[in-house]
């Protein structure tokens, strides 16, 4: 059983047992799990539910792969560049996202 998710501006297809790197949201620190409602497909195999554009009532349940606060991890860091050509300037800027690690629970729907 799969289903395709929406999570801030991404979509992501996702098992139970997967584990996912999601974009940081606003979290309480005593927060044990997280429900995803953008459910946009599910999948069991014989049967495909689609949503247009999501399902109603489909919800994914997720917990933290360790607690709240340490699952918070950062990516990979990013240095984009602003260069204006012939007026001799350059710009570089560091990025780094923060994730939320998130284990797949259940798949309701």
């Amino acid at each position: 059983m799969y289903a395709v998710i929406e999570q801030g501006s991404k979509q992501y297809k996702v098992a139970e047992g997967d584990c996912l790197n999601i974009d940081l949201t606003d979290i309480s620190p005593d927060t044990e799990t997280i429900e995803l409602d953008k459910v946009l497909l599910i999948s069991d195999g014989e049967e495909v539910k689609v949503g247009t554009p999501l399902l109603e009532g489909a919800k994914v349940i997720t917990s933290f792969k360790t607690n709240a606060e340490e699952a918070v991890i950062k990516g990979k860091k990013l240095y984009p560049m602003h260069h204006r050509k012939r007026k001799n300037s350059k710009r570089r800027i560091g990025h780094r996202q923060k994730y939320i690690q998130v284990v797949i629970d259940k798949i309701e729907g």
